[in-house]
């Protein structure tokens, strides 16, 4: 009688097992159905706009049209890296001061004897890309006063009146401090090394003094 008990029990616990596996099964597939159905988070990717690799997030039309007119490309005398004293195609030295632009050139076919290159990292620049580098000195150095000490004025600077060049790469700009006074080219202001006007006496009777920045020179003062 005991074992018939035992078996019926046996029998019971089993059956109720495999009822609770059988509920637990279809519980699960109904909540897999139902996140197949659910919509994407707004955290995923696919709610996120995709951009094109390479290309450039949308700008308002507004802000487009003003980088253009602040960026102020060749014509406006900005000059593209590696550019020579020879590059009568580029603005920034085409419309250099015809004397010194001959200088610079017997200066840098002087200076190749001595494996040494003259590269116009600046020349000539108009009126409005000189502004535009003076207002840019002027957020960088945090007054007018002190932005004065690099950049000069439109009305006053020689770069607009096509009378200054800036050399580089720094070695080049030490060969023509050293040997630039033969040509008639000189640094004019100790703060700037790469800096060089026409100074026709030189070649007789070496570059005069440099003044210490800018403000120093009179011709700023104007």
């Amino acid at each position: 009688m005991a074992a018939r008990t035992g078996a019926r029990t046996t029998t019971r616990r089993a059956r109720v097992r495999r009822i609770r596996v059988t509920c637990l099964l279809v519980v699960i597939a109904v909540i897999a159905a139902l996140g197949r159905q659910l919509p994407a988070s707004s955290s995923s990717t696919a709610a996120r706009p995709v951009h094109v690799r390479g290309s450039d997030p949308p700008r308002a039309p507004g802000k487009a049209r003003a980088e253009r007119r602040a960026a102020p490309g060749e014509a406006g005398g900005a000059v593209p890296r590696g550019t020579t004293v020879f590059d009568d195609g580029i603005p920034g030295v085409a419309n250099l001061a015809p004397a010194l632009r001959g200088a610079l050139r017997r200066a840098a076919t002087d200076a190749a004897t001595d494996g040494v290159e003259l590269v116009v990292d600046s020349g000539w620049r108009s009126p409005e890309y000189q502004e535009r580098l003076l207002r840019e000195a002027v957020r960088k150095y945090g007054s007018e006063a002190e932005a004065a000490r690099w950049v000069a004025t439109p009305t006053t600077s020689a770069h607009v009146s096509g009378d200054a060049v800036d050399i580089g790469p720094s070695a080049a700009a030490a060969w023509l401090s050293e040997h630039g006074a033969r040509h008639g080219l000189c640094r004019v202001y100790a703060n700037e090394s790469w800096h060089f006007e026409l100074r026709p006496e030189a070649v007789a009777l070496g570059c005069p003094p440099m003044y210490a920045d800018p403000t120093h020179d009179p011709r700023m003062q104007q």
